[in-house]
């Protein structure tokens, strides 16, 4: 270094060494990661459609599921429920067990406990198996019945494919347009009860018709005549005695309602006789 007069000064190596950087090898590259949780993933503050580790994606169709009491999805109300499908799936959830339970006491039609036992629980599963059930026997007793009776006198025969859409007409709409009305009346005598109570009760009253409609294969009129009798009778009785105690408290008309409600039922068994217990050729 060369100083004021013009001299230079010898700087010792070993501090001209100590205080210069040593340069690093460009062949060694040193690799230093972040701290972070790799056992964790997603990362807790990671944004966008994984919001976290259980939950779907927000773009996800999630009908079925339920949401969580902090979503800020919105919850439906009053009548739009009527329209969200997991409104029903309460009335959906019941057993195999509880089905055949229902069925057998829908065949002991004095008991009046059917409506105390599904009081807390009322389904639609079996109400509506119970309707499609009766609308493929029928449809398929009647077909074959047909088909052998013309085959039997040598006439052609064709199938008829209204007997489908006249069955599901008539169980579909007797199973629903019925317990609407009556739901209807009950609320106005000040005796409302439940709409789904009420399906379901009308629902499960039909199923003594399936072994009915077996038994029409005998070509026999009198003894179709006696199993529609009987299985009227037994469904209208079983109606007709569970919503008795309920109907008492709309007052001194509570006979003529469940007079009617009985011979509704009977009517409906002379429906059935008249139109699907009956094959002419």
């Amino acid at each position: 270094m060369m100083t004021g007069g013009g001299k230079y000064t010898t700087i010792d190596n070993q501090k001209l060494q100590g205080s210069v950087p040593a340069v690093p090898d460009p062949s060694h590259v040193a690799v230093q990661f972040t701290d972070s949780n790799m056992q964790t993933f997603p990362p807790s503050g990671l944004q966008g459609k994984i919001s976290s580790a259980s939950g779907p994606p927000r773009d996800v169709d999630d009908t079925f599921s339920k949401p969580s009491s902090g979503s800020d999805e919105p919850q439906s109300s009053g009548w739009f429920r009527a329209f969200s499908v997991s409104s029903y799936k309460q009335y959906f959830d019941v057993d195999t067990s509880d089905v055949v339970d229902r069925i057998k006491d829908s065949l002991i039609p004095f008991r009046d406990s059917f409506n105390e036992k599904t009081s807390s629980n009322p389904d639609l599963y079996g109400p509506f198996w119970i309707c499609t059930t009766l609308i493929f026997v029928a449809a398929s007793i009647g077909t074959f019945v047909t088909y052998i009776a013309h085959k039997l006198q040598h006439k052609e025969w064709e199938y008829d494919i209204k007997i489908v859409t006249w069955s599901a007409g008539l169980f579909y709409g007797y199973v629903t347009i019925v317990p609407v009305l009556l739901y209807v009346i009950l609320k106005y005598f000040s005796a409302p009860s439940g709409l789904v109570q009420l399906l379901c009760l009308y629902g499960y009253s039909l199923f003594v018709f399936i072994p009915a409609l077996c038994l029409s294969l005998v070509p026999l009129v009198i003894f179709r005549w006696v199993v529609t009798a009987i299985a009227g009778f037994m469904s209208a009785t079983f109606v007709a005695i569970n919503l008795r105690a309920h109907i008492k408290s709309a007052g001194e008309s509570w006979i003529l309602i469940v007079a009617a409600i009985f011979l509704l039922q009977l009517a409906l068994s002379v429906v059935l006789k008249l139109y699907l217990f009956t094959v002419t050729v």
